[in-house]
């Protein structure tokens, strides 16, 4: 039997196997709302065979968005939207799920295919924030410095995110705490500088993403999965590193999160990531030996016999996929014929014949 196509228990909720589209953002949103363009992208993948699909970063706040063409969670009307799409992946037997996000510094740039730089007012983009006044880069503004009195509305604004992601439909939420966004700014010492209950020692700058965690938990059905995705390591000597990871899904399994998604890097653009084929899958195994927590495990995973070993080996209980799943929709259903295992492609697309022939 196939380790990766067993199913996986999340309290309540049931995935099919152990193969998850990471989110990915499409940067093709009109007002934060999604179009059809995540209706037909993130459903082709439900139809694909995944048994978990995550929308992409969706912000908390306006002025959480990667761009201004990211989508968003922080209205009703928003959610509205979301729920067609929700409604029409968990139709083809896949469990739809959202990343609750807020991109701190990192907010206010162009999409990538037109260079990725930083927008302006001028150019619909706004002035972003985050813990410290250090900007990402060269070129990137510097962000101004949230006051303590504005945090409990950042996690109110996590909070009602996850209600609207509930009454939309998705069946699980996932807190977006890792590639250099808001939350993994509050985390490194890198990019945290604070000298009030925010920062400093480790326990207060984790002090605001386990704030955030708590509420996320309250807020969502207690029968749902939580999951918070991570950069286990900075990649830079000083920063953030999988010994802080450890500590941190340690607190989120306290907290009520019942799976780390462990990714990597993203808070600085000198980090050198020493990339391969799943280079970040020792975080995940490392995370859920030494934190007790079950993880994921993303990043160049390609091959069906590699992503089989990382759930046969205890490595991970989950694999992610992005890339390969932007190559190939129906992975899922290709790697399950080149692991022997007898998955039924949709009725709609029976006439092929068998897959691969």
């Amino acid at each position: 039997m196939s380790a990766l196509f067993q199913p996986l228990r999340l309290r309540e909720t049931t995935l099919k196997n152990r193969v998850a589209v990471s989110p990915m953002c499409q940067y093709s949103a009109r007002d934060g709302a999604p179009t059809a363009w995540h209706l037909v992208h993130l459903g082709s993948r439900a139809v694909g065979g995944a048994g978990l699909v995550i929308a992409e970063a969706s912000a908390v706040l306006p002025e959480g968005r990667i761009s201004p063409d990211d989508t968003g969670i922080w209205s009703d009307a928003q959610a509205e939207a979301w729920a067609k799409v929700a409604r029409f992946v968990a139709e083809q037997g896949a469990v739809p799920g959202i990343q609750l996000a807020h991109a701190g510094r990192k907010a206010s740039t162009d999409v990538p295919w037109r260079g990725g730089r930083p927008v302006g007012e001028d150019a619909h983009g706004w002035r972003p924030v985050g813990p410290s006044p250090l900007a990402f880069g060269e070129g990137y503004p510097i962000p101004r410095e949230l006051s303590t009195e504005e945090l409990p509305a950042l996690v109110g604004a996590f909070r009602d995110a996850a209600r609207r992601a509930e009454q939309a439909g998705f069946e699980t939420v996932e807190i977006h705490m890792a590639h250099g966004y808001l939350l993994h700014q509050f985390l490194s010492p890198l990019t945290n500088l604070r000298t009030d209950e925010y920062g400093g020692t480790l326990e207060n700058r984790m002090r605001l993403p386990l704030e955030v965690a708590r509420a996320v938990r309250d807020a969502f059905p207690v029968e749902r999965p939580v999951l918070a995705r991570i950069s286990a390591t900075d990649w830079v000597e000083g920063g953030w590193d999988l010994e802080h990871s450890v500590v941190l899904a340690r607190a989120l399994r306290e907290a009520g999160v019942d799976l780390v998604d462990c990714s990597s890097g993203g808070l600085v653009p000198h980090a050198k990531v020493p990339l391969g084929p799943g280079y970040q899958v020792p975080f995940a195994e490392a995370i859920r030996a030494r934190a007790g927590v079950m993880t994921g495990a993303v990043g160049l995973i390609r091959e069906p016999a590699q992503a089989e070993a990382v759930v046969a080996g205890g490595k991970a209980d989950l694999v992610l996929l992005a890339r390969e799943m932007l190559r190939d929709p129906y992975w899922p259903l290709h790697a399950a014929r080149a692991l022997g295992v007898d998955l039924r492609w949709p009725d709609q697309y029976l006439r092929a014949g068998p897959a691969g022939s």
